[in-house]
């Protein structure tokens, strides 16, 4: 039925959103002669690649980055500033998307909701155009990135609960889709976990410049259902991207996506390239090289499904990056890398001392967390002092702490003077960040030591360029080589399939060729 479809030229009948998180372009391009025909070399040869796409902002992850790019703002305006956000009431890091107080979820008690992201998103503004009648899902390991590319309107958002292994959804958009439901009757990620094994695939073994410590003695993972955190390091690896494959294609053939006269319907897809932290020697440059040759195998068979369901030429698929990297693991001390430790108890206690010695004794310091300090304000306002004061002192000792490269005050970043203030002005939230940012020196560990269970971090500064594509009907084939702002994405997609931008968007989309 679906390649029957005739193509329409004034308006695609499917729009695929593909998110892949920390997908590099040089890892692309170094492969591109070992991917398949249907996969990545589909879109170098077909779409428009634009090569380097700017985020501007440092601190990004999946959730703050895919919201970014679906709403076509900044992190300051979207309300994602990040997944998860100190929260000074409960004294703990908290999803930044809000969970439903009351009616159950489905499957699991993960049940988020998208009344956390401020803005309309392009799935929202399709479904509006449309009346309501276009078809919108999304799939991902990761919940709040799938409860953002489905947005507020559309009709369903699934992923895998980390406790279960169940793939889930929440009561805000209803029941858990029927294809769903189920996989996880007749093959539930639970129950297949224990027999599935991470080794290097096929094609690995033809890519030249690999460490032969790994060509020697290959890495295998693999996934223990006694590991408490097994589903956590299963949507880690490469392995998870093909589940949801399975799902988004389930999704498509069940619900006849893009075969609704009259109308587009949308399939939004989260994929994983991210450095595999879960390695034990410290190098994770065999799993990323093999993680890419996966993606694409994919890549293609969800591009196969697509124009066999909707017919070659009536798609839009649209494919970014988080635009980021994060590849810090630990470095082993026999490679003398200088670095330290710094303790985020033993900061708070420093500075409470501190500051009580200046000011008078008080709690001053509640929190630091995520590489930033949060002050007691009650506490500092019983005692009459100037908040501002008080924070600015605070600063001026913290930056002479072990481990400390600098640190900037909530004032510093609201009125920037300097560009590193004005990228942290559109990265942050003023109404959930901490009273002063730190940025640590590269090569320490931070150690929050005080939240349970503790969570060290590694200090890496890593500036990767990260790509984009996008395949339409009627748009040629190009390379964009200079640098294309992030939050001109959206934008260019409304264009493409003649619907309006999100009502937040910044920039413009992107004047392509025509065919």
């Amino acid at each position: 039925m679906g390649a029957a479809a005739q193509t329409d030229p004034a308006r695609p009948r499917l729009v695929v959103g593909i998110v892949v998180d920390q997908l590099r372009t040089d890892y692309i391009e170094y492969l591109q002669s070992y991917f398949g025909e249907r996969g990545f070399k589909t879109l170098l040869t077909d779409a428009v690649y634009m090569r380097d796409v700017d985020f501007k902002v440092p601190r990004l992850d999946a959730a703050s980055a895919t919201a970014m790019l679906y709403t076509g703002a900044y992190p300051s305006e979207t309300g994602v500033p990040a997944g998860l956000v100190y929260d000074t009431s409960s004294a703990a890091a908290t999803p930044r998307l809000p969970l439903i107080a009351s009616g159950g979820a489905n499957i699991t008690n993960d049940s988020f909701t998208p009344a956390g992201l401020r803005l309309s998103t392009i799935a929202d503004e399709l479904v509006v155009d449309a009346g309501g009648a276009a078809q919108v899902y999304s799939v991902a390991m990761d919940p709040q990135q799938a409860v953002i590319m489905a947005g507020h309107a559309g009709r369903g958002a699934v992923w895998v609960n980390n406790s279960s292994g169940n793939w889930a959804t929440t009561s805000y958009y209803g029941a858990l889709p029927s294809p769903v439901s189920n996989r996880n009757f007749r093959s539930s990620l639970a129950q297949r976990i224990d027999t599935m094994t991470w080794r290097p695939s096929a094609a690995f073994q033809l890519v030249p410049g690999l460490p032969e410590k790994k060509r020697h003695n290959p890495f295998r993972h693999t996934f223990s259902r006694q590991d408490r955190d097994v589903f956590k390091k299963f949507a880690a690896s490469p392995l998870s991207n093909a589940e949801v494959t399975d799902v988004a294609i389930d999704l498509l053939r069940n619900f006849n996506l893009g075969n609704n006269p009259g109308e587009t319907d949308m399939l939004n897809v989260a994929y994983t390239v991210a450095p595999f932290k879960y390695v034990t020697d410290g190098v994770t440059r065999a799993e990323l090289t093999d993680s890419y040759l996966r993606l694409d195998g994919q890549l293609a068979r969800l591009f196969e499904a697509v124009d066999r369901c909707v017919g070659a030429g009536n798609s839009v698929i649209w494919l970014t990056s988080t635009g980021y990297c994060d590849d810090a693991v630990p470095v082993d001390e026999r490679f003398r890398i200088p670095g330290g430790e710094f303790s985020a108890r033993r900061a708070r206690s420093l500075l409470n001392s501190y500051l009580s010695a200046r000011f008078g004794q008080a709690g001053y310091v509640s929190a630091i967390r995520d590489g930033q300090v949060y002050f007691d304000r009650h506490a500092i306002e019983s005692m009459r002092l100037d908040a501002d004061a008080v924070i600015s002192d605070a600063r001026a000792f913290l930056v002479k702490m072990s481990g400390v490269s600098d640190a900037l005050t909530i004032n510093d970043i609201l009125s920037p003077s300097q560009p590193e203030e004005a990228a942290l002005r559109l990265a942050l939230d003023p109404r959930s960040c901490g009273d002063i940012i730190v940025r640590f020196t590269p090569g320490w560990n931070v150690v929050y030591d005080e939240q349970t269970p503790p969570v060290t971090k590694q200090v890496r500064e890593s500036s990767v360029m990260t790509p984009a594509f996008l395949r339409a009907p009627g748009v040629a084939p190009q390379v964009i080589t200079d640098p294309v702002e992030a939050t001109s994405l959206a934008p260019t997609v409304a264009g493409a399939i003649r619907i309006r931008a999100p009502n937040g968007a910044r920039s413009r989309g992107l004047g392509l060729k025509n065919k």
